[in-house]
């Protein structure tokens, strides 16, 4: 098993962190890692390799639609993650995998199972985008770099985020956001996401870079209406992805913008819940997830 270190990503190619080393059969190992705040690896790279590594094992003409996934244990940017894949199904239509993620020789650090299926004609229906999706252009939308760092200072402070996606990242918020400079009226908040970068074409590929993406701010939904409370309180939430789901509908681009409409339904005992609907510019649902997170006393 794992027995060694792993370098830093350096947040220029995705397809870098992305792409695997072969271990053994249905075996695989990360080859880079990428830090969060937390010093801990950032969910979307484990997401997004586990999800690459279920794909190696599956012809190319079945295209991913489903990762169900257990973070476990924080899992260590600097220690590479065994990858081992398990088959437990090929069908005529589907193929399903379960991956086992191990740091160190037997920690277990991630669970998922991930499905994939051959496309066929059928009947089908999509709930529609928010109405304001097909006007808005992103582009226009101010990038983080220009709002006000004052925001970013409160939220560092109450819930831990900060306005510095990595590099390949484009975030922008719809409107933008008033709430983020204290606290959200409502538990939903609207942004603009993609790669920076042009990927190259595979259906696996992109799912993978889409999974890397899902776990940007998508539980601020759940967090960010504490935020006023907590400065005035002086406390401090730690908040960490405990488990993440995603169903890809329709296909995708990761490298063309994204429009996630996220909410919360409820927060209680140290646990939030984010439902993330993800529209492209031509107002296609291609995609939904949902993430519950830790939302903790940071002195608990």
């Amino acid at each position: 098993m794992s027995d060694g270190a792993v370098p830093a990503w350096d947040s220029g190619n995705l397809v870098d962190l992305l792409t695997l080393a072969p271990a053994g059969p249905m075996h695989f190992r990360n080859r880079f890692g990428d830090a969060n705040a937390h010093d801990r690896a950032y969910g979307g790279q484990i997401l997004g390799q586990a999800l690459m590594a279920a794909a190696l094992t599956v012809a190319e003409d079945r295209v991913p639609t489903m990762m169900q996934f257990l973070f476990l244990q924080g899992t260590w940017h600097r220690e590479a993650i065994d990858l081992v894949v398990t088959a437990l199904q090929d069908g005529k239509r589907f193929s399903s995998r379960h991956v086992r993620g191990t740091q160190a020789g037997n920690r277990m650090v991630l669970d998922a199972q991930v499905s994939f299926a051959v496309p066929w004609q059928a009947p089908g229906h999509m709930a529609p985008a928010y109405a304001a999706v097909r006007d808005e252009d992103p582009e226009r939308l101010p990038p983080l770099a220009a709002l006000p760092q004052a925001w970013s200072a409160d939220l560092q402070r109450s819930v831990g985020y900060a306005f510095d996606p990595a590099a390949v990242v484009d975030l922008r918020f719809a409107h933008p956001a008033p709430g983020l400079q204290l606290t959200l009226p409502e538990p939903r908040i609207r942004f603009w996401l993609k790669l920076r970068h042009k990927l190259p074409e595979g259906a696996h590929l992109h799912a993978a870079a889409f999974a890397y993406l899902s776990d940007y701010w998508i539980n601020y939904c759940a967090v960010g209406g504490h935020v006023r409370p907590l400065l005035e309180d002086g406390r401090r939430l730690y908040v960490a992805s405990l488990n993440h789901a995603l169903w890809l509908h329709r296909s995708l681009r990761a490298d063309q913008w994204l429009h996630f409409d996220c909410t919360s339904p409820s927060a209680s005992d140290g646990r939030g819940m984010a439902v993330a609907r993800v529209h492209d510019r031509r107002g296609r649902l291609v995609a939904s997830a949902t993430q519950e997170c830790l939302m903790a006393p940071a002195e608990a």
